[in-house]
C-alpha cells in the first residue's frame, strides 16, 4: 500500500484564521486510490520547519509527500526553498515553469486581472525549483505545482488555495497518481439541500446509498432550524475519471429526484 504524508503550510492555519479543508480533501482523494495517509502537519511558514519535516518524512520512506501552500511570490513563501534546502538540491529557474507563469500573467493582463504581464522577480519566484524537479501547470492559478523524485519517493508542493490545489489534483496531476497507486481516479460533488432535520434526509439518503453501492453519500450536518442548509457530498472512485464522474451523476440525479419526492429542494 502506498504511504503519504501531508504537510500544511501556513501561519494563518496555526493562527485559526483559516481552516486546512486541503489536508481533508487530500485524504479523500488518496483513500479512495487505495492509499494510506498516516500522517498530517501543519506547520509555519519558517523554512527551517518546513526542511526538517520534509526531511523527516523521506527518512520515514514514505512514497509520497504533500505540500500544501507556499508557492506563492511573497516572501514567506518558503516551500520549494525548504525542499531544496531538505534535499540539497539548488534552486534554479525551470524553464518550463516559467514558460507557464509568463503565460499565465499574459492572459491574466489580457482578462484585466493584473496592470502588467510583466516578469518581475517576485513572479521569476514562482519559477525558481529545486533543481531536477517538476513543473506541473495550475488550471485556475498562476503558481505551477512542483515534483520533486528522491530516490523511490515523491515530493507534490501545491499551492494552498483550495480551488487551486482541488483543480490540479483532478486535472493535470491524474497521470502521477495513476502510476503512484496503480489504480484509478477519485472525484466529489456537493449538493446543498434546503432541510432543517438531518433525519428527514436519511430515508432519501438510504435509498440512494442502497441503489448505488459504489457511491459514496454523507451529509454534513451543523445544527438544527428552519434556515439550516445541509451538504450532501457525494464521492467515488473507479478506473478512470471519466467512469467516476458517470458514477456521480447518476447518484446525484436519483438524489434530487428522491429528495424532490420528499419535499426537500437543491438549493442553488
Amino acid at each position: 500500500m502506498v504511504t503519504v504524508e501531508i504537510l500544511t503550510i501556513g501561519n494563518e492555519i496555526l493562527l485559526g484564521i483559516i481552516e486546512d479543508t486541503n489536508s481533508n480533501y487530500l485524504c479523500r482523494v488518496i483513500r479512495g486510490m487505495g492509499g494510506r495517509v498516516r500522517r498530517i502537519a501543519v506547520l509555519r511558514d519558517e523554512i527551517d520547519a518546513i526542511a526538517d519535516e520534509v526531511k523527516a518524512s523521506l527518512e520515514r520512506r514514505s512514497d509520497l509527500i504533500f505540500t500544501c501552500g507556499g508557492l506563492g511570490p511573497t516572501d514567506d513563501d518558503l516551500t520549494l526553498a525548504a525542499i531544496s534546502q531538505a534535499t540539497a538540491r539548488k534552486l534554479e529557474v525551470n524553464a518550463s515553469a516559467q514558460e507557464f507563469v509568463e503565460r499565465r500573467y499574459r492572459e491574466l493582463a489580457s482578462q484585466g486581472y493584473v496592470s502588467s504581464a510583466e516578469m518581475s522577480e517576485a513572479r521569476l519566484k514562482m519559477a525558481r525549483l529545486p533543481e531536477g524537479a517538476r513543473a506541473v501547470e495550475n488550471p485556475v492559478g498562476a503558481a505551477p505545482a512542483v515534483v520533486v523524485e528522491v530516490d523511490d519517493a515523491r515530493i507534490v508542493s501545491l499551492p494552498g488555495v483550495p480551488a487551486e490545489l482541488k483543480a490540479i489534483v483532478e486535472g493535470p496531476l491524474q497521470d502521477l497518481l495513476a502510476r503512484t497507486f496503480g489504480r484509478g481516479s477519485y472525484r466529489e460533488r456537493e449538493i446543498t439541500v434546503g432541510c432543517g432535520d438531518e433525519s428527514e434526509l436519511a430515508p432519501a439518503l438510504r435509498r440512494v446509498a442502497f441503489l448505488h453501492p459504489e457511491v459514496y453519500i454523507k451529509s454534513r450536518a451543523s445544527r438544527f432550524g428552519p434556515d439550516v442548509l445541509f451538504r450532501i457530498v457525494i464521492s467515488a472512485s473507479a478506473a478512470s475519471a471519466e467512469e467516476a464522474s458517470r458514477l456521480i451523476a447518476s447518484a446525484a440525479s436519483d438524489l434530487t429526484r428522491t429528495l424532490g419526492d420528499a419535499g426537500i429542494q437543491e438549493q442553488e
